[in-house]
């Protein structure tokens, strides 16, 4: 559909991000990226308000190209080894009590970047083990050794977004598998139970309800503990199409149908992000 109006609902208080400089500072000295700009959210400005940030390690550019997405694809760059350490010091110089961190896709890497996740939890806990640390990763081609590398640094939570329904894959996803994908967060649960799971979906590219539905059985069928569905929103004309504005009263319907089927927590409402009030959820599901 073309020239869609953007409903009351999607409307951003600016008021929710007054004082970024202290954020942006901290983050321009430790050469740091975050999904926040890269990924152009619309929480950020809320977020960096409130002193949080999701963590973008392994790079700036991504070596694949989803027509959702506003992270840059480009010339892949070199692994910074000090970012897992600059990670560390940001964090406690931020205060943060739980941490998100997540990447570009490296399909590169002979382990898609799994070893650097795991040096990121790893120098995090080791300046305070109480610190939760969450992380939303790529499939890692569907490496189980290299998943493995993960999960034994023992985050609390790891998240792979399945994104959307299978119809679409081809078109909103064309380098990942819908199957894959839902693999990687039922082989955290087999290799440590402990672990919480989490995925998110989003809706208004097209999808019909029955889809979506279908989507949330599949990841409790994998036991995925934590879940987030957000409405779409095209960064720029050259990226894959609005179809519709999902209504309000379906993300209800959707987080209705969620816990029904045994998601420990939920978040269904159209800005909803993967990262959005991440410790909120956390807590409440504990």
């Amino acid at each position: 559909m073309k020239n869609l109006r953007k409903p009351e609902w999607l409307r951003i208080d600016l008021n929710k991000g007054r004082s970024l400089d202290y954020v942006k500072k901290i983050l321009e000295k430790l050469s740091l990226n975050t999904v926040c700009e890269e990924a152009n959210c619309p929480n950020r400005m809320e977020c960096f308000s409130k002193k949080t940030a999701t963590f973008m390690i392994l790079g700036s550019q991504c070596s694949r190209n989803c027509t959702f997405c506003n992270v840059s694809h480009g010339d892949l760059e070199e692994v910074d080894h000090s970012e897992a350490e600059n990670i560390a010091k940001a964090v406690m110089e931020l205060g943060l009590r739980h941490v998100v961190i997540t990447s570009v896709t490296r399909d590169d890497l002979k382990d898609g970047g799994a070893g650097h996740f795991a040096r990121v939890i790893r120098a995090i806990k080791a300046y305070d083990e109480k610190i939760i640390v969450e992380v939303l990763i790529p499939d890692l081609l569907g490496d189980i050794g290299a998943l493995k590398k993960i999960v034994e640094a023992k985050p609390e939570i790891i998240n792979h977004n399945i994104e959307t329904v299978p119809r679409l894959y081809d078109e909103v996803r064309p380098q990942a598998l819908y199957q894959r994908s839902l693999e990687v967060l039922k082989n955290v649960k087999d290799m440590d139970k402990n672990i919480f799971t989490k995925s998110g979906i989003m809706v208004g590219l097209g999808e019909r309800e029955e889809e979506v539905l279908e989507v949330l059985k599949d990841l409790r069928k994998g036991g995925c503990d934590y879940l987030t569905i957000g409405q779409y929103l095209a960064p720029s004309k050259e990226h894959y199409p609005i179809a519709e504005y999902v209504h309000p009263n379906v993300f209800q319907r959707y987080e209705n149908e969620a816990l029904k089927l045994g998601f420990s927590f939920v978040a269904s409402k159209p800005l909803v992000r993967s990262s959005y009030n991440a410790s909120e959820m956390y807590n409440k599901a504990l």
